[in-house]
């Protein structure tokens, strides 16, 4: 078959498109900065000041500029009507960060939003466990399974304890003692095998102004030790930052950045490498990079590093 001129230019540019589609499918995007993490953050009923630490978290997060944060705030108490009405639509976002924490009798979340939770993390979703709420809902079985270890009885589960050569030792129920910590302080942290969270940082660190739980404990499956920190009182190695793999969703688990009643300045909250590996943690979450440089200020193995706030 025989094109004229015109037929014959118009097929050597339909082809030339197919051809560029076909090699370069992703081409025209590359440039486009990345979606922004959206996060959704959980406050309301707490043994510390959530309000001013909530604060202090949107600062550092609007700093680094990579989430779209919300924030949602439960009733306070058990009777409140308003839990009624508290349904937090957990599919929006890429990662929650909670604090809250019922221990001592407080108010549970409604099983319906627990149970949405679990769905939540199961599928895929991330889930920052903040300091204080790692102290929360012993009574929720799933909970537990996605915290791994937390402030329980010495009945309830396994506690870690970190070995000289960074293996680790399961204590059984029952042995050691219940969940503690000795005074906050500035304590050397260690970082442990090879994890994204902490790509380029120094295998060791000074952190601001932060509590050493000794004998964490719950069911500790799926768990992974990221870091770890000796107590002052046993001697012992415990863990300082840990993940849980639940169902295909993360969970990272710290006790890093405690904000006490009266705290007005809290150093553990302008800790360099807090509010680093914050950040960091809430991006892996999300299942984003990372990052892996190490900022100019990060504290070594000799001294803490304190930003503002």
């Amino acid at each position: 078959m025989n094109l004229n001129p015109l037929h014959r230019w118009r097929a050597v540019l339909l082809l030339g498109a197919f051809l560029s589609l076909m090699l370069f499918p992703f081409r025209g995007g590359a440039d486009e900065p990345p979606a922004r993490i959206k996060l959704l953050i959980i406050e309301g009923v707490s043994n510390h000041d959530w309000k001013h630490r909530l604060a202090l978290a949107r600062e550092i997060l609007a700093r680094d500029g990579s989430f779209d944060v919300e924030v949602s705030i439960t009733p306070s108490a058990p009777d409140d009507p308003a839990w009624a009405a508290w349904r937090p639509d957990f599919s929006k976002y890429d990662v929650v960060l909670s604090a809250y924490n019922n221990l001592g009798g407080k108010a549970q979340w409604p099983r319906e939003v627990q149970q949405s939770f679990e769905r939540y993390v199961r599928n895929g979703g991330g889930f920052y466990v903040y300091h204080e709420a790692n102290n929360s809902f012993a009574e929720w079985p799933e909970y537990n399974q996605m915290i791994g270890l937390g402030w329980r009885k010495k009945d309830f589960g396994n506690a870690i304890v970190v070995r000289a050569d960074e293996s680790l030792q399961i204590i059984p129920p029952g042995e050691g003692d219940d969940t503690g910590h000795g005074d906050r302080t500035d304590v050397l942290v260690h970082q442990i095998g090879a994890h994204p969270i902490h790509a380029g940082l120094p295998r060791a660190w000074k952190a601001a102004d932060i509590e050493v739980y000794r004998y964490a404990r719950g069911p500790a499956t799926n768990l992974t030790v990221l870091a770890y920190a000796a107590d002052a009182q046993t001697q012992l190695r415990f863990p300082i930052e840990w993940t849980v793999q639940y169902g295909q969703g993360r969970v990272f688990v710290s006790t890093y950045g405690h904000v006490w009643a009266g705290q007005n300045d809290p150093k553990g909250m302008k800790c360099a490498a807090f509010q680093t590996i914050m950040v960091r943690a809430l991006k892996w979450l999300a299942k984003r990079p990372p990052g892996e440089i190490t900022p100019a200020d990060f504290p070594t193995a000799e001294a803490v590093s304190l930003r503002k706030p």
